[in-house]
């Protein structure tokens, strides 16, 4: 387990950093040992990196990602990382790695735990155009400078400002990469429809319950958080929406096609309560259950 950047710095075999919670590295400027295979750890640090055309293949939780690509990837603290298989070193990029503690007393502390990439799987890591990784590139270098400049009353302020930063255009290209590959992820929104209506036509909700985001992330072999990001991009709404509104639809049709009554269509929908019901439908249609059927007869 690695708790503190000085460890993180032993791990690579780096001398020691210039900061206890805060490090920047530039790959062409450093030789560090590479953990050999098998080597798995897990890192209470973030680590946000941009590694470029190096024969380096790691396991971020059960995906692997080759990095001889240039790309963004993003790591929080408690991940485990593992190494796949001896590899070269990276010698193109930058890594900056930081203790939560050295952002705890800035607003970046609370919005750092809004921005969903942490949370995508390496699979789905950010590729960059070629004026987007000179934009980050000169990000990270003003990092650097301010990292190996003398400390003094507002360095901190200055790295953390770049982080956010480096955060703020990370979220915007990452938007630019949802809507570039809407393609593949409108093949990816029809599946999530399908795996939605087949959830509910094979009565599974009867026996689990209703489904959570996660569930069809599992099934889609995506993070929770990315499925969810792609579909609000793609459809203008959240994986969550899709859900609630599949559970009216077929409300809707319960109530107009069977004599089922509410309590009974609500267990049926995998609701534990009937009251859920009828909150999620009042707040979806303006009227209850009962009042919708009553406009049928």
């Amino acid at each position: 387990m690695i708790n503190s950047v000085t460890a993180y710095h032993e791990l690579l075999q780096l001398d020691k950093p210039e900061h206890p919670l805060v490090s920047i590295i530039d790959f062409s400027k450093v030789n560090y040992s590479n953990p050999p295979p098998g080597t798995s750890v897990i890192i209470n640090l973030y680590c946000i990196s941009i590694k470029q055309g190096a024969d380096c293949v790691m396991r971020y939780g059960p995906n692997t990602y080759d990095f001889s690509e240039g790309v963004m990837s993003f790591f929080k603290p408690g991940q485990v990382v593992s190494v796949e298989r001896q590899s070269e070193n990276v010698t193109d990029g930058y890594m900056l790695t930081f203790h939560p503690d050295f952002i705890q007393s800035f607003a970046l502390a609370n919005k750092i735990k809004k921005y969903g990439f942490f949370d995508y799987a390496v699979s789905e890591a950010l590729f960059l155009s070629e004026k987007e990784k000179k934009h980050i590139r000169e990000i990270m270098a003003g990092t650097e400078g301010e990292y190996h400049t003398n400390i003094d009353g507002f360095s901190q302020d200055a790295i953390v400002g770049y982080i956010d930063l480096l955060l703020v255009y990370a979220n915007r290209y990452y938007n630019r990469q949802f809507i570039t590959r809407k393609p593949q992820n409108d093949q990816l929104s029809v599946r999530f429809e399908q795996l939605l209506d087949e959830y509910f036509s094979k009565d599974d909700a009867l026996a689990k319950g209703l489904p959570s985001v996660q569930y069809f992330a599992d099934k889609m072999h995506l993070s929770a958080n990315y499925l969810g990001e792609m579909l609000r991009v793609s459809t203008g709404q959240s994986a969550q929406h899709h859900i609630q509104n599949k559970v009216i639809e077929m409300t809707k049709t319960l109530l107009t096609t069977t004599h089922l009554s509410v309590a009974e269509i609500a267990y049926q929908l995998g609701f534990e309560r009937p009251q859920s019901l009828n909150r999620l439908f009042k707040s979806k249609t303006n009227t209850s259950p009962l009042e919708y059927r009553a406009s049928f007869n």
